[in-house]
């Protein structure tokens, strides 16, 4: 039976196992520092179709099979998949998934959606109402681009606060026991909204959101930032991380020594003019699939706090002149 912790959190005394995972990504982020570590790399990013949406699709599709593939599982064997991604009505996973005659749950969080899709699936697992569950995500730079930004015909110039949207899918297959890592709590984030208009700095409209999320992990675990070996956020990248540390530190904790970022971790800004970092719902997902999960598998990290950032903006919030509010999931992982 999962006990409820503090006001936002889950502790599972039966954990659930990351069974395995899978990352998929497009040429950029292949020729980034982790580029030896994902499973596949497509130099097309069109991914053999038509359009950047269709692209992404594919995407999901190829890293929900990997990921079957490396557990020996059939589509079939899965009870439930949780997946989301940033398109409308989350069109990727619709039509990423469809083929797999798998029931689903379609889930937004924008680049949090990593942390919401593992919480439910980790709850979900542990609650017995599943063996098997996928829990996915997927982003596109020209799809983002497209929808969100400007067509990348357009030719703008981008700020140095901005980020860069990854091209990329990971997929995770979680079971009651047989992996090298589990899931033993999660936290679930809250709706933050500092008032930031500027839809280029995703850092700072999401920074206070992954803030209070961590704070709430420490009051309702009773934990200090030495008892994580790495506290991850999704895609805060340059810009946000310097906020979350100081935020932090207005509260009494200094994160500096555990903090990474994904969004920093997937792309040299140096040779690679990504500015601020990484983003996306893909940002997360196949960093923590290709870099963290095997640290926890080798028993290099014991305990980590995962924490997807998102920022809650739509086309239609931005153009009627709101803010973006933020949000992060926070989930704790631990090796076997």
């Amino acid at each position: 039976m999962d006990i409820m912790t503090g006001k936002q959190s889950i502790q599972f005394p039966e954990a659930p196992h990351i069974l395995c995972s899978a990352s998929v990504v497009g040429k950029k982020e292949g020729e980034g520092p982790l580029g030896n570590q994902f499973d596949l790399i497509c130099e097309d990013p069109m991914f053999g179709e038509d359009s950047w949406e269709k692209a992404e699709s594919t995407m999901q599709a190829e890293a929900a099979q990997t990921a079957l593939g490396k557990a020996g599982l059939l589509p079939s064997q899965i009870r439930y998949i949780f997946a989301g991604d940033l398109l409308g009505q989350l069109i990727a996973t619709s039509f990423g998934v469809e083929s797999l005659d798998i029931p689903v749950f379609g889930l937004y969080g924008a680049c949090s959606t990593c942390g919401e899709a593992l919480s439910l699936a980790a709850m979900t697992v542990s609650a017995g109402y599943a063996d098997h569950v996928l829990a996915m995500t997927s982003s596109h730079f020209g799809g983002a681009e497209k929808q969100f930004r400007f067509p990348l015909e357009y030719g703008n110039q981008r700020p140095l606060s901005a980020t860069w949207t990854v091209t990329g899918s990971g997929a995770f297959v979680l079971s009651r026991t047989g992996g090298h890592a589990r899931i033993t709590g999660v936290t679930t984030g809250k709706v933050v909204d500092y008032g930031v208009k500027d839809s280029l700095n995703m850092g700072a409209c999401m920074a206070p959101a992954a803030a209070d999320t961590i704070y709430q992990n420490f009051m309702d675990f009773n934990r200090q930032p030495e008892d994580y070996d790495r506290i991850i956020t999704g895609d805060l990248g340059y810009v946000g991380q310097t906020i979350l540390i100081d935020l932090l530190k207005e509260k009494g904790f200094d994160i500096t020594k555990q903090h990474m970022d994904c969004g920093i971790e997937i792309y040299d800004r140096e040779t690679q003019d990504t500015h601020a970092g990484g983003s996306g719902c893909g940002c997360s997902a196949v960093t923590l699939s290709a870099l963290i999960l095997p640290k926890l598998a080798k028993g290099s990290l014991k305990r980590v706090l995962f924490v997807p950032t998102g920022a809650l903006l739509s086309t239609i919030s931005f153009n009627e002149g709101q803010s973006v509010p933020g949000i992060a999931h926070g989930v704790v992982m631990e090796h076997c």
